[in-house]
């Protein structure tokens, strides 16, 4: 393997085995569920939106290491946003783990994902938390009803 494919490898493997920003958020004023009836990925995803912007993001639950290293990523990677400029990544995750990066984005560590794209039954490990995400952001309750990924 690649010097690089091994550092990514480990950053996977880092994130999985010490999640960043894992449990709840008492600060949290949305909230989504995610489930991937495929692999019985489940996450829980708290966020703290202040005027528009993603204050902060918790997430709980439990799936494979790219479920949840992408959890634990995307929580360091959407803090401080715009909810737009959170959508805007979310789509541009998605094209990225989908194989249809958009060009010039600048994915910093989420570029680890771009390779899950050749295994498509990871790709919705790996997007997972960002449809929860997504979902947290559009609900105007603390709750949102559950997502799932079939």
């Amino acid at each position: 393997m690649s010097q690089l494919g091994d550092l990514y490898q480990e950053l996977i493997l880092d994130h999985s085995k010490r999640p960043r920003n894992f449990g709840r958020l008492a600060g949290a004023n949305r909230m989504a569920e995610g489930f991937n009836r495929m692999c019985g990925d489940k996450i829980t995803i708290f966020v703290e939106v202040e005027g528009d912007i993603v204050k902060d993001v918790h997430f709980e639950g439990s799936g494979c290491a790219i479920s949840t290293a992408s959890a634990s990523l995307l929580t360091g990677a959407v803090k401080g946003k715009t909810r737009a400029e959170a959508e805007t990544l979310f789509e541009n995750f998605h094209n990225l783990v989908t194989g249809a990066p958009t060009p010039g984005v600048d994915f910093g560590k989420l570029a680890v994902f771009a390779g899950v794209s050749e295994y498509p039954a990871r790709v919705k490990c790996a997007s997972l938390a960002w449809h929860t995400l997504h979902s947290a952001l559009a609900a105007e309750a603390p709750e949102a009803e559950p997502v799932s990924t079939e």
